[in-house]
């Protein structure tokens, strides 16, 4: 049967609206209409309805039915609005409303044909919403198709972004929303990360239709431009309560002295997992409670051993280790486990990290023990002198195991590690992002991982306000570092004197700028009266690390607080009520970014704004990365559950 016009999506919209209808209504085929005409004029001049060459079949919608062609087997739908079944004249079958031909789509036309005697504003009104509609569906579908394409995607998608760059050098007048129409596929940014150039200034693009600071000049995204409905709309909180999950009593007197209403959507969906003893890859975003995702199941299943009588506390054998990438994040572990315990779940927990007196954390593992947090240098040490023993360990946590398997030693570690440890061990891998080429390491390690993927994962805070600064400077500016440095110095400094807050986090790629970033402050308010720099970086030793980051994290005071770091402060640390983030320097790759601005707008109601500096070619990458951002679109492909 053919439809003309809008074909199947004219119809349902004129069926739905019967009252709309006055007259008889005939659908067509533009090349059919003349002998249709001719058949229903010889039906007017026949006899019966044997002669008339076509049959009228009835449907389901009352005073609709099929005109059905005999000899050709076409057929069309009439349909009067009514019960009236009577067979429409030669001049209802031959009116047309003519509307301008449409481009074909996949080869099938477009234009909308015969509507007979049905008002003609009627009609446009109808076609426009119905051919509006689709161009939106088959638009959503395809960006769809673009946003999500595989690594794996053509050469020609990139050669469609070196064009669409090269455009909007030449028209730096156009408005941003030009310049940023359509959605950018992962693989281009991924592409284009992997070729970024720190000095690569060449090819900046200017941003317009923007505020200009000087020589810089900014737009924001985020808020403005509000992200799509998602998953990550569904709120921080699980629609099911901790008792649902599976969390005991003495767990449940602990979260409720915490203040939590009810378990994240991580903790939801890793508690039952974990609980069952499962090795799982746990991944959702920054700021989501994945640490109370583990530990509190974990602790869970300990307590139950020791009521059972199965397994008790030990000096120098602990039941769980948990592994972290800095001395920071192992505090930070403990801090947390020492929280449960003082809420009623007995248990006791030790850090080994470097930097500090090894004689005092010797005497420590003397005592019973059940959680041993460390850092992988340490704990490797601790195994190969003897003086931790695994024979009683239930469970291994690697906490952001992306950033431990890019350190060199650790693969070695995590080998001494399988190899002492009972073939009956939990595994734990916990991370904020988990590139595909990190999943395949573990997987290949641990086959029968769970794998178990938060709605947030690779995905900044849906609360988060991302504002693109570019500092390239002015067209006959020279372009070199020292330039460079000065825009993103003056860019800083506007933001301090235009939104001062109380705390901010800048973000540098290395030490040297840091201490670059940490002096120009200084020189703002050289009596330290109103302004509070706080370094954090691996120039200092471990004790002013943890004072300053204790200090930044604790201390209420009406001063504004900054901490300067480098990656190092992005490593799992939990901030609590950061105002702002500064990424300083652009950083190296998608995960660090989603890790950089993931220090604000943490938890359930966090909000928080990332100034992110771009200087050259990162510019036109920074714009693709947050416009990703907004759409809700993970910066990594996301491995399959």
């Amino acid at each position: 049967m053919e439809v003309a016009g809008a074909q199947a999506g004219i119809l349902p919209l004129l069926l739905r609206h019967p009252a709309s209808l006055r007259g008889s209504l005939s659908l067509s085929c533009g090349g059919a209409r003349r002998s249709w005409a001719a058949a229903a004029a010889t039906a007017e001049g026949g006899g019966g309805e044997e002669g008339r060459g076509y049959e009228r079949v009835p449907m389901d919608t009352p005073g609709a039915y099929r005109l059905v062609d005999r000899a050709t087997g076409r057929s069309v739908i009439v349909w009067g609005g009514t019960d009236d079944v009577s067979m429409p004249s030669p001049a209802v079958l031959s009116t047309t409303t003519r509307v301008p031909d449409r481009p074909k789509e996949n080869g099938r036309s477009t234009s909308i044909g015969n509507f007979g005697r049905l008002k003609a504003q009627k009609v446009k009104v109808l076609a426009r919403r119905s051919a509006h509609l689709k161009r939106e569906d088959s638009g959503r579908i395809s960006t769809s198709r673009f946003s999500e394409s595989p690594s794996d995607e053509s050469d020609e998608d990139g050669a469609y972004f070196e064009r669409d760059r090269a455009r909007n050098t030449r028209q730096n007048s156009r408005s941003r929303d030009d310049k940023t129409r359509g959605a950018h596929s992962l693989n281009s940014v991924l592409r284009q990360y992997r070729g970024a150039d720190d000095l690569d200034f060449p090819g900046s693009e200017a941003t317009s239709g923007s505020k200009r600071w000087g020589n810089i000049s900014d737009v924001t995204f985020g808020r403005q431009n509000q992200r799509q409905k998602g998953p990550l709309d569904s709120g921080f909180f699980s629609r099911r309560s901790f008792k649902e999950i599976g969390c005991s009593e003495e767990i449940l007197g602990a979260l409720r002295s915490f203040g939590f209403p009810r378990p994240s959507h991580i903790q939801a969906m890793a508690y039952r997992p974990v609980l069952e003893g499962k090795s799982c890859i746990i991944g959702e975003q920054s700021g989501s409670g994945k640490t109370l995702a583990y530990l509190c199941p974990v602790v869970q299943n300990l307590r139950k051993e020791e009521v059972e009588g199965l397994h008790r506390s030990s000096p120098r054998n602990p039941r769980v280790v948990v592994l972290t990438p800095t001395a920071e994040l192992a505090s930070q572990v403990l801090n947390n486990c020492r929280s449960i315990s003082k809420s009623g779940v007995p248990f006791r927990s030790m850090v080994a990290t470097g930097g500090f007196r090894q004689k005092t954390q010797l005497e420590s593992l003397d005592q019973e023990l059940d959680v041993l947090i460390a850092t992988p240098g340490r704990f490797l040490y601790l195994l190969q002198e003897g003086f931790v023993q695994l024979n009683n360990l239930r469970c291994v946590v690697l906490d952001e195991v992306d950033i431990l398997y890019g350190e060199e030693s650790f693969e070695q570690v995590l080998h001494q590690l399988i190899t002492v440890a009972p073939l009956t061990t939990q595994y734990l891998f916990v991370t904020a992002t988990l590139p595909l080429d990190i999943y395949n390491k573990v997987v290949e390690t641990f086959p029968d991982c769970e794998l178990i993927m938060g709605p947030g994962v690779h995905r900044t805070s849906s609360r988060l306000e991302e504002i693109l600064v570019d500092c390239s400077g002015d067209d006959n500016e020279e372009k070199n570092p020292e330039t460079a440095f000065s825009n993103k110095k003056s860019a800083l400094v506007k933001i301090i004197e235009e939104s001062p807050v109380r705390k901010t986090i800048i973000f540098c790629n290395k030490i040297e700028t840091c201490r670059k970033v940490e002096n120009a402050l200084r020189r703002v308010d050289r009596k330290a009266s109103q302004i509070k720099v706080l370094p954090f970086h691996a120039a200092l030793d471990q004790q002013q690390r943890i004072a300053n980051i204790k200090e930044f994290l604790n201390k209420q005071t009406a001063d504004s607080m900054f901490l300067v770091c480098t990656d190092r402060a992005s490593r799992g640390i939990d901030f609590a009520n950061v105002n702002h983030v500064v990424l300083f320097d652009y950083p190296r790759d998608p995960s660090e970014y989603v890790r950089r601005v993931g220090r604000t707008a943490r938890g359930a109601s966090g909000n928080g704004k990332a100034f992110v500096f771009a200087v050259g070619k990162q510019v036109s990458l920074a714009r693709r990365v947050m416009e990703r951002n907004t759409k809700g679109h993970p910066l990594h492909d996301v491995p399959c559950v």
